[in-house]
């Protein structure tokens, strides 16, 4: 299969590792914010890889590209917005799924996907076969469900750090193996998505439970990583 994955190429190795040598792999790089001659790179690569993909993995927002290609598939990264939000009552003309796509968790064993449409589910089982992954139906939610889980966990060890529950400094909660190995995957998966998850999060619920803690949210405006 051709597999095209767009705004994706930060996670080239995890696609390769997950999906395997047997199918033919296209990166093409975002183009928003991009100087002009970047642009006009890219958009060639995208003009040449989408008529022959049989599946796109789409990390931005592309969704007028495919509603004229018959027989594609489409996976939208969905970890801060649903497909109900993303599409409402607008149905696509294409089969569209939301997947896991934050770094490090693409390639865990099953792949982590909603449905648009509950009558897709078995179009989902054909294609992830063909895809030759497992996979696992999660509810079209924002955050779906190993992200919800990650953020949530990641944000409660930093209200216990900034209160002092804990410790006094990052480096000492790496002390706590479950504390420790939380931070460690939050940079692997960056801090600032973290931070994106749960802002998606509380706008979409304003659930007390995702309110976003201030030393999470000053570490993402910052760009840092916790140091364990």
């Amino acid at each position: 299969m051709h597999l095209l994955i767009l705004d994706g190429a930060h996670l080239e190795a995890e696609f390769r590792w997950k999906f395997g040598s047997a199918h033919q792999y296209s990166f093409v790089p975002a183009t928003a914010g991009r100087l002009v001659d970047e642009i006009e790179e890219a958009m060639p690569l995208l003009d040449d890889a989408l008529p022959t993909a049989d599946v796109v993995f789409d990390f931005g927002n592309y969704g007028p590209l495919y509603e004229e290609k018959e027989g594609i598939v489409v996976f939208l990264e969905a970890a801060t917005e649903s497909l109900a939000g993303r599409f409402g009552s607008a149905a696509p003309a294409y089969p569209v799924f939301g997947f896991c796509g934050l770094p490090t968790l693409l390639n865990h064993p099953l792949l982590e996907v909603s449905l648009y449409h509950d009558a897709d589910a078995d179009q989902l089982t054909d294609i992830c076969a063909r895809l030759d992954t497992a996979h696992c139906l999660v509810a079209d939610r924002v955050g779906l469900f190993t992200p919800r889980l990650l953020a949530l966990s990641v944000n409660e060890v930093c209200f216990a750090l900034q209160e002092g529950l804990v410790g006094s400094s990052v480096a000492g909660m790496a002390l706590e193996s479950v504390f420790g190995n939380l931070l460690a995957q939050a940079n692997a998966v960056g801090v600032g998505r973290i931070h994106e998850v749960l802002s998606a999060l509380w706008d979409d619920t304003h659930d007390p439970r995702y309110q976003v803690c201030p030393l999470l949210k000053r570490m993402a405006l910052r760009g840092e990583s916790f140091d364990v």
